[in-house]
């Protein structure tokens, strides 16, 4: 018997009420083409209805790959648990998800994509659910949020205990009974190889959550191959764990990209063919983020300004010298810029998305670089929503896992939103101060607990274009100020909460502020 299905025929596999897992990190490895027969489906029979969804990174986004969009059509959804969800630019008409959970037809929770994976292996082993210390004093803990997005979601999906004397998150397993996966190839007898894939994701792990309980696995993929012809060592899920096959000759590999065989690492690009970024602001701050960094380390990076800093190190020749973790799964290599960020081009390996997540939980890795949306007095951090723009803003994702137990973090981003600066030798200046400040008093949404670091001694350091600041038990203390910028007027005046000052305040080297580089050495710990 045949496993290949159309994808109207998956769509109709799917029953009202059931829990529905899907695989994909915003555009990369999302199985769109189900995604869109399922919502298809709704719109021509009322059916399905009351789904619960599960994405443990993300499913499509605002540039061509819609993924969770299909969806989200009221009566479809009933409940969402995402790491985290299409964001779009302020100016831009929300995503239709974001409607939805602002006007409360759909119960939204938004749970570290390490712990969406963790649910995943314990309902797959049958086990009760995971116990983490991931996301303490933050907004997944039930004092707090506990993961509620909107007033919809007011069942508790995270439940705080006490084992062996100690405070515990406890989130009870969740059993799908439909999972949705991609992959490159399948043969008749359904087993998947990634050739073209820019990662693995959880693919897996999702596919034996539902196998385990009885459900129903269904694989997306870009062609079929007859039986024998795939390596057995090449097969990342087997067989014996998908029931249906959707062929979509079309798929991207991830937003708007056909197909780059460098991210897949069938090939390796010349390191002469990234482009470096232009002298600004951005760049700036990059440097300085390098200057934290160490020859020999691991370490994990975010979207924002912080993802140029590889090219920062391949500017100065110190390519590497430092070795890129990101979640999806890529170890080492030039991680990618923009639509394809998530994807890393000549990597040294790529590995399952749940097993990056256990790295990055249990701390293994030696620092991190990620943004901040908002910095408050505690040295918190909030990156996961704004209270006045909630659909800028995609979610936690795997920052909380990553944050919980990192020993460095760089912290990097714009002092105040909406300022007008220019650089000129060696030297920044402020032409005209922005209205929103992102040094507050008490962060929208705690993200990242400061306090909880101080507890665990991490070592947390917060770059912007006109000063650095480090995490004190006393909250933030100035260390450095960049040149051209006055101390009392543009720093600690236009902060929202009160800062300390080193009686030892440095000031940052010019040589960041100007076109040539700056002669950066990782032997001895981003000298300059």
């Amino acid at each position: 018997m045949t496993k290949l299905i159309t994808a109207a025929e998956a769509a109709n596999l799917i029953k009202d009420g059931m829990t529905v897992s899907v695989s994909s990190s915003s555009g990369l490895g999302c199985p769109d083409a189900v995604l869109a027969a399922i919502g298809a489906r709704f719109e021509a029979e009322g059916h399905p209805r009351d789904l619960t969804t599960l994405h443990p990174i993300a499913a499509g986004d605002m540039w061509g790959i819609k993924g969770i969009d299909h969806l989200a059509k009221p009566g479809l959804l009933k409940t969402v648990l995402a790491g985290s969800y299409p964001s779009g630019p302020s100016s831009a008409e929300p995503p239709l998800i974001w409607q939805m959970i602002a006007d409360n037809s759909v119960a939204a929770y938004n749970v570290p994509s390490g712990i969406m994976f963790d649910i995943h292996r314990e309902a797959a082993a049958k086990r009760p659910g995971v116990l983490t210390k991931v996301g303490l004093d933050t907004f997944v803990d039930p004092r707090q949020q506990g993961c509620a997005m909107n007033e919809a979601a007011s069942d508790a999906i995270v439940r705080l205990e006490n084992f062996d004397g100690q405070e515990w998150l406890y989130f009870p397993a969740i059993v799908p009974q439909i999972a949705i996966i991609r992959a490159t190839s399948a043969d008749e007898r359904g087993n998947l190889t990634y050739e073209h894939e820019g990662a693995y994701l959880g693919g897996l792990d999702q596919a034996l959550a539902a196998r385990n309980n009885g459900g129903i696995v269904i694989a997306q993929v870009k062609r079929m191959v007859e039986n024998g012809t795939l390596k057995p060592h090449d097969v990342r899920v087997p067989g014996v764990l998908i029931d249906h096959i959707v062929v979509d000759p079309d798929q991207l590999q991830t937003t708007q990209t056909p197909y780059d065989p460098a991210i897949s690492g069938e090939i390796f690009r010349p390191l002469s063919t990234f482009r470096t970024p232009a002298l600004d602001v951005q760049k700036a701050i990059a440097r300085r983020v390098a200057m934290e960094l160490h020859d020999g380390w691991a370490v994990n990076i975010g979207f924002g300004i912080s993802a140029n800093v590889p090219r920062i190190l391949l500017e100065e020749g110190q390519h590497g010298k430092v070795t890129w973790v990101i979640e999806q799964g890529a170890v080492g290599g030039v991680p990618l810029l923009d639509f394809k960020f998530g994807c890393s081009s000549n990597a040294e390996a790529i590995v399952p998305s749940p097993y990056q997540f256990t790295y990055f939980q249990g701390g293994g890795f030696d620092a991190s670089l990620l943004s901040f949306l908002q910095i408050d007095r505690h040295g918190s951090v909030n990156v996961s929503r704004l209270a006045v723009r909630p659909h800028v803003t995609a979610g936690c994702g795997g920052f909380v896992d990553i944050t919980a137990r990192a020993k460095k973090i760089v912290f990097s981003g714009f002092f105040n939103a909406g300022a007008k600066l220019s650089l000129a030798d060696g030297r920044i200046r402020i032409d005209k101060e922005g209205k929103v400040r992102k040094i507050v008093d008490e962060v929208d949404h705690i993200s990242f607990s400061g306090r909880r670091a101080i507890e665990q001694g991490q070592d947390i350091t917060y770059v912007t274009e006109r000063c650095v600041m480090k995490l004190a038990p006393q909250g933030l203390l100035v260390t450095e100020i960049a040149p051209g910028i006055d101390l009392e007027r543009d720093v600690l005046a236009q902060a929202g909460t009160t800062l300390a000052v080193s009686p030892h305040l440095k000031t940052m080297p010019a040589a960041l502020y100007q076109g040539q580089p700056i002669g950066m050495s990782l032997d001895g710990g981003g000298n300059v």
